[in-house]
């Protein structure tokens, strides 16, 4: 998928930046250079999806899964990077007046929204199936792209249409997508930043895995749960209450049933912890240290 992505936005940029030279557009030129990022960008997803799914080593105990938010993390700045620099060439196009562009330049945005378009759907599902923020960061991108040759085509329009005292209305254009482009940047990074920093999942998830394990035969209840997201994994550390008079051999079965349970269903988790509780016993916070 990433390679593909890559792909097209070579072709892309190639064709956008070619078109702005020769049609005097620099919104179009700058559409070009934020499409030569996401040539970038998508071999950091790439990258970081590569060593996200290596299992866990002697060195990396817990697996790789923070390759994949730190990916997510480089994008986002990568979008911020390309917002600053388009905004700051667009204030410099405003102020120093130019010719319009030429006509021939919306055909070519509108070729690109469309392709832009139809690459966000495509990765966004992708990233959806997989839970993947890298992936869900990657689609960002193209839609990022996509509203930066909107906004371009619209700007190009009111120029060429407008005449004389229009010429910089792509620039202005191209100033307006940079907003855009920037809040999803920031949008990414928060969540990136969540899951480097162990934010929980939704209570959805955290609830279905409480009920999966509750299904398990012999657990009274269960007691306390935490879910994290490591990459395109779950990991999960659940305290199980059963009955207090089971023998510990008996009480380790159910515990392994549990992991069982967990490691098998369609929540994608890869690490289970399982403490088992004996029933009518006071319990301690969570977070205390277990015994």
């Amino acid at each position: 998928m990433t390679a593909f992505s890559a792909g097209v936005n070579l072709l892309l940029a190639a064709t956008k930046i070619v078109a702005g030279v020769f049609g005097g557009s620099y919104a179009l030129i700058a559409d070009g250079i934020e499409s030569a990022a996401d040539i970038v960008s998508s071999l950091i997803v790439w990258s970081g999806l590569r060593f996200a799914v290596l299992p866990a080593d002697a060195k990396h105990p817990y697996g790789h899964g923070k390759a994949e938010p730190i990916a997510t993390a480089i994008v986002s700045m990568l979008l911020l990077g390309a917002a600053v620099m388009i905004a700051v060439q667009s204030l410099h196009e405003i102020l120093n007046p130019h010719e319009p562009p030429k006509k021939f330049t919306l055909v070519v945005l509108v070729a690109v929204v469309i392709v832009k378009e139809f690459m966000f759907r495509l990765s966004w599902r992708t990233g959806s199936a997989l839970d993947s923020a890298a992936l869900k960061a990657d689609a960002w991108h193209h839609r990022s792209d996509a509203l930066t040759s909107a906004a371009a085509f619209v700007g190009i329009s009111i120029a060429v249409l407008g005449g004389k005292g229009f010429e910089t209305a792509d620039d202005w254009a191209a100033l307006v997508a940079c907003g855009i482009i920037a809040w999803n940047g920031v949008r990414l990074l928060r969540g990136a930043l969540d899951e480097m920093m162990d934010a929980a999942v939704s209570p959805g998830v955290v609830a279905a895995v409480r009920e999966l394990a509750g299904d398990v035969e012999g657990v009274v209840e269960i007691e306390k749960c935490r879910v994290r997201k490591s990459g395109l994994h779950l990991a999960v550390d659940i305290h199980v209450v059963v009955d207090g008079d089971l023998t510990v051999r008996h009480g380790h079965a159910i515990a392994h049933q549990v992991e069982a349970r967990l490691l098998t269903s369609e929540h994608r988790v890869n690490d289970v912890v399982v403490h088992i509780e004996p029933a009518g016993e006071e319990r301690r916070p969570f977070g205390s240290g277990t015994v």
